[in-house]
């Protein structure tokens, strides 16, 4: 298999694990918020739900297309996607988070749970896509 189908398999890989993985999770999440009487749909856990998941999708893209050129400046432009997503975090969340002047744990997990399993899945499919040999292209 040459490494330009192996990069191939592990970017549909990618969408397929971060796609199925943030269903099962927001399923998990929001079963266990109404199993403990909590409003479901408190925090915007929709938004940040597609949010995450949608800014993981445009970070790899990027990051697809820039593995040969940029090779050496990756970890950079991976930081900087982590900057972006925090910047969303700022602009979108945090001013109806704060705005009864409290941000509430359901608040804060409902950005944060979809956040951090975008996150691992981002960077365990970038190691496999940066770990390709690099003169089998």
């Amino acid at each position: 298999m040459t490494k330009k189908n192996k990069a191939l398999k592990i970017a549909i890989a990618f969408f397929t694990q971060l796609i199925v993985g943030l269903l099962i999770v927001f399923l998990i999440h929001t079963y266990v918020l109404k199993n403990k009487g909590l409003s479901i749909y408190e925090g915007k856990i929709v938004f940040a739900y597609f949010i995450n998941g949608l800014l993981a999708v445009v970070i790899f893209l990027v990051l697809y297309f820039l593995r040969k050129k940029q090779r050496d400046q990756i970890g950079f432009l991976f930081m900087f996607g982590s900057f972006l997503k925090f910047a969303f975090f700022f602009i979108f969340f945090y001013p109806s988070y704060k705005a009864d002047g409290d941000i509430t744990r359901l608040e804060f997990m409902a950005f944060f749970i979809p956040y951090i399993f975008s996150l691992l899945i981002e960077t365990m499919s970038l190691i496999r896509l940066l770990n390709l040999p690099e003169k089998a292209e």
